[in-house]
């Protein structure tokens, strides 16, 4: 799907910086003070629109949620949705995934989620999808010993793919779960893609992955 370019989407962030963090090389180390407090913090990457982040944000008061997405005529899209919430537990960061370090140490981070993902099906373009080998290291070098990635799709190849590439990596998959909404599973947050193409009848999968202690 082709993506929209709006033009006036970069000034709409620049004029909520009480929303978007412009500069978040400036708290590597230190995102509790940006929030205030001690909380844990937890980033979407690929948020999209934000109807998953927001939710989450929203049922989650004592938890610190970050939302990443490289597309500026998308995030803007969560930005109207948190500018009508008004939650002081959730920033948006228009960055791209590529460079979470250069804002992020190691245990700034305390869970990573990744909701439809593009799943880049080419063989050539491998390397672009969230859940390759090159991005697992990525979180990993942000999450604390232990730390997990909530990974959600209606995608069964990139699933599948996922699975594979997390495995190898060492990880420990926990609660692979092959029809979400047909499952026991409790306090799902949907997001747009999610209740789209639920709704059409595919089967949503999820996986919690936990990265081994070195």
């Amino acid at each position: 799907m082709r993506l929209k370019f709006k033009p006036w989407a970069k000034d709409k962030l620049l004029a909520h910086p009480q929303y978007v963090v412009h500069n978040p090389e400036d708290y590597k180390g230190r995102w509790n003070e940006l929030f205030g407090n001690d909380n844990p913090v937890h980033i979407e990457v690929g948020t999209g629109k934000g109807r998953f982040i927001t939710g989450m944000a929203l049922a989650n008061p004592d938890i610190n949620y970050i939302a990443i997405e490289a597309y500026e005529s998308v995030i803007v899209h969560a930005l109207d949705r948190l500018i009508e919430a008004n939650l002081p537990n959730l920033k948006l960061l228009p960055v791209n995934a590529v460079d979470l370090r250069e804002f992020f140490e190691k245990t700034d981070v305390s869970r990573v989620y990744l909701n439809f993902s593009d799943p880049w099906p080419k063989n050539r373009h491998e390397k672009r999808r969230l859940t390759y080998a090159s991005f697992l290291n990525i979180y990993e070098d942000i999450l604390p010993e232990g730390g997990e990635i909530h990974f959600k799709t209606d995608n069964r190849g990139l699933f599948q793919y996922s699975l594979v590439s997390m495995s190898q990596y060492g990880m420990i998959l926990k609660d692979v779960n092959l029809h979400l909404h047909d499952s026991e599973f409790e306090g799902n947050i949907m997001t747009e893609y999610e209740e789209k193409f639920s709704k059409k009848g595919s089967r949503i999968y999820r996986v919690e992955a936990q990265f081994p202690k070195r």
